[in-house]
């Protein structure tokens, strides 16, 4: 049964219930793309750089793949008296604003290592039970329109702030002072405590009588799994995610080291952005008519065509490994992201029933940590082709990218969506 929140839902609520979204993706879009890729530079060997990378990226999102579903379900049975889901983002919110300074304390890998994983369970913590906020408080029928908002608000959120964020961090790179890392970090504070704030303050929560009977975290796991193995359908649904996913978070990853060492420019981490920004462009053209289409003519035809743009931007870079082709495949995979950001999770909240809407949109977003996960191995084979033949790990990398879009958007074909 609709609660009141969602008959009286107005269109500022499309924002309320997704600005947090639009910090996360602040966070994390200048910590993998521009951040860490050349803070690790003061730790670890130049020839190892993908590898280090690859290995703290993947342990950090392994983390994320554990802690999504099972804050959660813990959110799903929980009863406070100012709602389920808001007490979670406030933790998780103040724990990674602490954190975010331990970037720049950090002396050794081993320090980062460590801060990285915690932030990640952190955010993770308030990212699993504000997922569920779509599902539970947006009308059916406009659930993919507010999924076009979410993936409308992060892709800003992606791109806010990360501009200024590249020149500063090539000023750093670049031997000008501590100062510019710290600025940097203190802009992304700031962004998640505003966004924080804004979720906790202005989204009303349904009133509860009383949450589900509380389980551990190891039976909520379990029941997870089980839950996953039963359902056939949603198996395809998490292995295509995953696949496509892996496939962005590879190129999110290791662009910046691509330009870097295979097109030889002089500033990488704005060269980076000026990718990044033309991503966005391709991205904002299509995230909010994706959403309204999936509403309307079905979420997988537009999830498949999603997948064959990724294949179109993979293959432009294989072909003609110049700058200004670069820049060109760079709206192609922007189309293709927004696009699957939009109906692919308007595609997963078809599968979400009453009353467990962040847990089985935490097990959904496994995929999109797994993917991420998974995708920073890459850079172990990055480092080993390349030291067999200079630019070759980087060609194995984008074969890599085009295999994970092609198997993605076939699986989407096996979806059938539930009734």
């Amino acid at each position: 049964m609709p609660n009141e929140n969602v008959t009286q839902f107005r269109r500022r609520d499309y924002v309320k219930i997704t600005i947090f979204g639009f910090a996360l993706a602040a966070l994390w879009q200048s910590l993998h793309t521009i951040i860490l890729p050349l803070r690790l530079l003061d730790f670890v060997p130049e020839a190892q750089k993908n590898t280090y990378l690859g290995w703290l990226t993947f342990a950090g999102l392994l983390l994320a793949m554990a802690v999504q579903p099972i804050a959660g379900a813990i959110s799903d049975r929980s009863s406070f008296g100012w709602g389920r889901r808001r007490p979670y983002i406030l933790m998780g919110g103040i724990v990674a604003l602490l954190l975010i300074p331990g970037i720049g304390l950090a002396v050794s890998y081993a320090a980062i290592f460590i801060v990285y994983c915690l932030l990640q369970v952190s955010t993770n913590t308030a990212q699993g039970p504000y997922q569920a906020f779509i599902p539970e408080l947006a009308p059916e029928n406009k659930r993919g329109l507010a999924s076009g908002v979410k993936a409308l608000l992060e892709i800003l959120g992606g791109v806010a702030v990360i501009y200024p964020i590249a020149i500063f961090m090539d000023r750093y790179f670049a031997g000008e002072g501590s100062q510019w890392l710290w600025l940097v970090l203190g802009i992304l504070a700031v962004v998640l405590l505003g966004a924080m704030v804004a979720t906790v303050v202005t989204v009303k929560e349904p009133s509860l009588t009383g949450g589900k009977p509380r389980a551990s975290s190891l039976a909520t796991l379990r029941q997870t799994l089980i839950d996953i193995r039963a359902n056939h359908v949603f198996i395809w649904f998490l292995v295509s995610r995953l696949l496509i996913f892996m496939a962005f978070a590879t190129i999110q990853q290791f662009m910046l080291n691509f330009l870097r060492d295979v097109i030889g420019v002089a500033n990488p981490a704005e060269a980076t952005v000026r990718f990044s920004i033309l991503a966005v462009a391709g991205m904002l053209v299509v995230v909010y008519p994706a959403g309204y289409l999936s509403d309307r003519i079905g979420r997988k035809p537009i999830n498949i065509i999603a997948g064959l743009l990724g294949v179109v931007g993979i293959a432009i870079i294989l072909l003609s490994q110049d700058y200004n082709s670069i820049l060109l495949a760079a709206g192609a995979i922007g189309l293709a992201l927004g696009t699957f950001n939009s109906t692919n999770w308007a595609l997963a909240t078809d599968f979400v029933p009453a009353g467990e809407e962040a847990r089985y949109l935490g097990i959904a977003n496994m995929a999109t940590a797994g993917g991420a996960a998974l995708a920073r191995l890459v850079g172990i084979g990055i480092d080993f082709f390349n030291n067999q033949s200079p630019g070759l790990g980087y060609k194995f990398m984008l074969l890599v990218c085009l295999v994970y879009f092609i198997a993605g958007s076939a699986l989407i074909l096996k979806i059938k969506r539930r009734d």
